[in-house]
């Protein structure tokens, strides 16, 4: 284990630990990433017989409201004491002389984000079943929390949620535009023009899908991770993008995960069946959700096939990227359509 990454210095947070959580530790600390990228960070530490996990904004200049740690860790403290698996918070540091930035520590939980078929294929038909319907129940839990009981009652604006978000995206292709994207705009106005009435809003995860939680070896869902899209919404996005990753992309040697061929996967049907039996609520215009999903992925991955014709990408696959986005405007405009037939 590398005892010195990038953006964490291990006698530095040791100190930090001494005066806040006097006892935590018990001795040197070493720490190894585990995930680095655009998105935040995340490092696994050891005094040699415990273990923690601590999180912080990428190395460089962010803006500060798309890596707030204040956030994440807001979230994960409200939902530890309810039915939502999280990991215990131990603390948040916002002295930026410690680290670099602010940070916050978490308890490190055992388990596995299964990121695509392959990796499920040794679990078998029925256990693989079982992860995924988890996912659901576990979804559902969330959507069952109530915000203002849980102190998360002004965690976002959910008036107007599914506009803003449609304009938020749009924003974003204008941003990436750079070649011509048959259907995008097509889609993005039908998405417009059949906005659906949003349910009673509740917690979202935001990028709520298989590898953003940990399974463990009874295929039970141990910790919902990497909360840094939380706020209130509309809970159907949360349903209509992990509906969005469990359907068969058919792309070889996709750089995008999906875990859809694995062998006992639900189908997109089931598990919104079993969501809606669950939760209570109305899925009937599930369709649009799903087509969103689409076009939000689309968006995202014209932004990296963007930054990759600038040259601003490092590593294997983004030259791939952009090969796939006609393929998430096909899939939303057919999803759309779905609905209107």
């Amino acid at each position: 284990m590398s005892s010195v990454p990038p953006g964490l210095d291990p006698e530095r947070l040791r100190a930090h630990l001494d005066l806040a959580r006097p006892g935590l530790v018990n001795g040197p600390l070493s720490a190894r990433l585990v995930e680095g990228g655009r998105s935040n960070l995340t490092y696994i530490v050891t005094d040699g017989t415990g273990q923690w996990v601590v999180r912080r904004p990428p190395l460089g200049h962010v803006l500060a409201t798309a890596h707030d740690m204040k956030r994440e860790h807001r979230v994960i403290s409200a939902l530890h004491p309810t039915a939502v698996p999280v990991p215990e918070p131990i603390l948040l540091c916002e002295d930026e002389s410690v680290l670099g930035s602010p940070f916050y520590v978490m308890e490190y939980v055992a388990g596995t984000p299964y990121r695509t078929a392959e990796q499920l294929a040794p679990l078998g038909p029925e256990r693989t079943r079982a992860a995924i319907l988890g996912l659901v129940d576990t979804l559902v839990e969330l959507h069952a929390v109530d915000p203002e009981a849980v102190g998360l009652g002004d965690f976002g604006r959910p008036e107007g949620f599914l506009d803003r978000q449609l304009r938020r995206w749009g924003k974003q292709l204008d941003a990436s535009r750079n070649r011509d994207l048959p259907g995008i705009d097509e889609l993005h106005a039908a998405l417009g023009r059949a906005l659906p009435n949003s349910p009673a809003p509740t917690v979202i995860h935001g990028d709520y899908r298989l590898d953003n939680v940990l399974v463990g070896d009874d295929d039970r869902i141990k910790a919902v991770l990497d909360w840094e899209m939380s706020t209130l919404g509309d809970p159907l996005t949360d349903l209509g993008l992990l509906v969005m990753y469990s359907a068969e992309l058919r792309v070889k040697d996709s750089p995008v995960s999906t875990t859809a061929g694995a062998a006992g996967h639900p189908t997109p049907a089931e598990l919104i069946e079993r969501y809606a039996a669950r939760s209570g609520r109305d899925t009937s215009a599930i369709s649009w959700y799903t087509a969103f999903a689409w076009f939000k992925l689309a968006v995202i991955l014209e932004g990296i096939h963007y930054r990759y014709t600038l040259g601003q990408t490092v590593g294997a696959g983004f030259d791939r990227i952009g090969d796939l986005v006609p393929v998430f405007i096909d899939h939303g405009l057919t999803t759309l359509q779905s609905q209107e037939g």
